[in-house]
């Protein structure tokens, strides 16, 4: 009997074991079969290209992308603006437009990819020189702010940027960052480029040359200490400088920065007077110019809405002077 029973309850075992097997095989079957059918349709939809249609698209691709390439431009000196910043090229990257498009399931439209191509000269590679303006054919200009006084009038000036989503380059005073650390962090953290106005806002072409070395690093260490931040720049104070400023600025690192067009609102000059001459003086590259003043701040608003009605994107000095491309550019 008992060995009766023994063998009963083996067999019993052995069929809810292999209905186990079997259900879960099932699943996993069913599972696999699901997956190739996921695969059959991307399959599918790549081999409804044929191989003479896919030959034809390279084809297309590689004869449009000589139509397209834009010959990237060199950084030069010029004998006016002295060194002029290069500007990428532009190139269709044949390969991943040709995958592009076949992953799309058609040979039409061709869905282009754009790579930009650096120039051989760039602004590093022409030395030290002053640097006026932007590329010509890079419709982008920026705001030059230089701080060493005029507090009361930067929150008003800081809010009309955040109104209107523009990004300026602050140049800051030495002794100024120094007294008032907690007004710079709030230029940095509303994201604002921080940069090198010297130490104590002097005439910078009457100092030897240790004392001009000297007004740079001073800031450029409280730039670093206080803020954290990289700089690229450096203005000098009243736009006054010789080729020992700009010798001394590079060796620091640092790039001469003048300006396009100035504001000259230390004048007092009406708000309108102002939104007037930067409207009849743009042009793509334009370094603009201007401190917290009163005049400056009530123009502020005007000064940029006319920049976007002419059409040009506003920018920190860095990415109007760099050879990026505007967006734009490759639509």
């Amino acid at each position: 009997m008992r060995m009766r029973n023994k063998i009963i309850g083996l067999c019993a075992s052995f069929i809810v074991l292999f209905v186990f097997i079997r259900l879960n095989v099932g699943g996993v079957m069913d599972y696999i079969q699901a997956v190739k059918g996921q695969e059959a349709i991307v399959t599918g939809t790549e081999s409804a290209i044929s191989d003479e249609e896919k030959a034809k698209l390279r084809e297309t691709i590689e004869a449009e992308a000589q139509q397209r390439y834009v010959e990237p431009i060199d950084a030069r000196i010029d004998r006016v603006w002295k060194a002029i910043p290069g500007y990428n090229g532009l190139e269709v990257d044949v390969e991943k437009t040709y995958q592009q498009t076949l992953a799309s399931g058609k040979t039409t439209p061709i869905q282009y990819v754009y790579k930009e191509i650096p120039p051989k000269i760039s602004l590093k590679d022409l030395g030290p020189w002053p640097i006026y303006k932007g590329n010509p054919n890079k419709k982008m200009i920026a705001i030059m702010v230089n701080v060493a006084w005029g507090n009361e009038y930067l929150p008003a000036i800081l809010n009309t940027f955040d109104k209107e989503n523009v990004k300026a380059t602050f140049f800051l005073d030495g002794s100024w960052l120094k007294k008032y650390p907690d007004v710079a962090k709030q230029i940095q953290e509303r994201g604002h480029e921080i940069s090198n106005h010297a130490y104590s806002h002097p005439d910078m072409k009457t100092l030897n040359r240790q004392s001009q070395y000297t007004q740079i690093s001073r800031t450029e260490d409280l730039i670093k200490g206080t803020l954290g931040a990289q700089n690229k720049w450096f203005a000098p104070p009243s736009g006054s400088y010789n080729q020992t400023t700009v010798q001394v600025a590079s060796e620091q690192g640092l790039m001469t920065v003048m300006w396009t067009i100035d504001t000259v609102d230390w004048r007092k000059p009406s708000p309108d007077w102002i939104i007037q001459k930067i409207s009849s003086k743009l042009e793509p590259g334009a370094l603009i110019l201007m401190h917290p003043t009163a005049s400056s701040r009530d123009a502020l608003t005007g000064m940029i809405r006319e920049a976007k009605r002419q059409g040009y994107a506003l920018g920190t000095v860095s990415e109007t002077l760099s050879p990026n491309r505007l967006p734009s550019a490759v639509e």
